[in-house]
């Protein structure tokens, strides 16, 4: 592969402290060298970054591909697609397909579909129990030694303690990460959105906020008892970003991440029945919002994860009760989080950093960085182009999303893997 120059662009590389005009030279997949500005790279290829960012690509934990069981919504090629054009060049799978990732066979398919018709890395997160049912745990050895990086029955809760204790065991005994999904289903039970005023008005069922709470703090306690590496997944409540808080402070291998959409919006949303803003967990208040966005400013959240979910128009366009919960995503989260920056509540360097080698670390990936050797997974944008969300616009299969006609900045101009131009604008 002939080496490549990207020159004159703004890097930003979290992990390795960089925050300035540099240059960075790929050859063979890999970064050679980050060079100061002007400095001549002979029978290079040359992407001009000027007035752009370039950072690692971004790595996303949290993403539902729907693949196997559920291509009329997403594919492994479109979702990767999707994917490219939102920056990320690493993407975690969850294990809800169709059949559920629990077992090697699975994952194998899910990794032999990613290499053929996939533009970026594709790692797949297997399930905690057996057809995601919470009642028998599946073969976790054998997900981690088919390609597994992390273990989770997202989209459920294991609700039966003692299980749940039994799978954190198994987790630390074959050193993998669990991702859990945190709502008590007793607690929520018949609840479609946050439980407040704005669902008291509309007369649907909510769920309170210690529905989540209540199995965030559940599964942390089982983090200390076990000792396995705990990742909060989609962390919505003020709450539940307090008890990570908590873990973090008394030394526990607790993490946790949260959406755009989580951040972004309130439970307000819903109002007029808009299924769009139907989520799991549902959105929250503004005091969660604040917390969230704190959290992330000081560190006590860890990622930004998409939880891209793609549903069809069928199963969003009807009554909201009977409505699928979730978004796609992964489009739209850069432009989203420097919303963030826009309201001077954190830095540019702060929402990379919680896109890239932060979540990497989280699933032991070597990704993220870009020093020397590291992979050439990059992603140049434009951090002040503004742009109108549009649903024609998307690579996605699905154009569930709420933020459809919103006004953002943030586009993505190149994304590159392994040194290879998988999107260009």
């Amino acid at each position: 592969m002939k080496r490549l120059h990207i020159k004159n662009g703004h890097l930003i590389d979290p992990k390795n402290k960089i925050n300035g005009k540099f240059d960075v030279v790929c050859e063979n997949g890999v970064v050679i060298d980050v060079l100061k500005p002007g400095q001549k790279v002979a029978d290079a290829e040359v992407i001009d970054a000027t007035g752009l960012v370039v950072s690692p690509g971004f790595v996303d934990l949290h993403t539902h591909l729907r693949e196997p069981g559920f291509e009329y919504k997403e594919t492994i090629e479109s979702g990767t697609r999707a994917a490219a054009k939102g920056g990320f060049t690493s993407i975690c799978a969850m294990a809800n397909t169709n059949p559920v990732n629990d077992a090697a066979s699975v994952t194998e398919f899910i990794i032999k579909q990613a290499k053929t018709k996939g533009i970026v890395n594709v790692f797949p997160i297997g399930a905690l129990t057996k057809g995601l049912k919470g009642k028998e745990l599946a073969p976790i050895g054998e997900l981690k030694r088919a390609g597994c990086v992390a273990l989770s029955d997202d989209g459920k809760c294991v609700e039966n303690p003692l299980l749940m204790r039994v799978a954190m065991e198994y987790a630390k005994s074959f050193d993998i990460p669990v991702i859990t999904h945190s709502v008590d289903q007793c607690l929520s039970a018949g609840g479609v959105m946050n439980e407040g005023k704005v669902s008291a008005r509309l007369g649907l069922p909510g769920i309170p906020h210690e529905a989540e709470d209540i199995m965030i703090a559940r599964d942390i306690y089982l983090a200390g008892l076990t000792g396995a590496r705990l990742h909060i997944g989609h962390v919505a409540t003020c709450g539940g970003v307090e008890a990570i808080e908590r873990a973090k402070k008394k030394g526990l291998p607790v993490t946790g991440e949260v959406t755009p959409h989580h951040f972004t919006l309130t439970d307000e949303a819903v109002i007029g029945y808009r299924t769009e803003a139907k989520m799991a967990p549902p959105l929250r208040e503004n005091h969660d919002i604040k917390a969230l966005v704190q959290g992330l400013a000081d560190g006590t959240i860890d990622a930004i994860a998409t939880d891209h979910a793609p549903h069809s128009v069928l199963e969003k366009e009807v009554e909201f009760e009977r409505a699928e919960c979730g978004i796609i995503g992964l489009e739209t989260a850069l432009s989203l989080s420097i919303k963030l920056i826009d309201n001077k509540k954190i830095t540019l360097e702060k929402i990379i950093a919680t896109l890239t080698h932060q979540p990497a670390q989280i699933v032991a990936l070597k990704k993220g960085s870009l020093e020397k050797g590291a992979d050439a997974d990059i992603t140049i944008f434009d951090p002040e182009r503004e742009y109108v969300i549009d649903e024609n616009t998307f690579c996605s299969k699905s154009s569930n999303s709420p933020f459809m006609g919103m006004k953002v900045k943030g586009v993505v101009t190149h994304t590159l893997v392994a040194g290879k131009v998988v999107y260009s604008l």
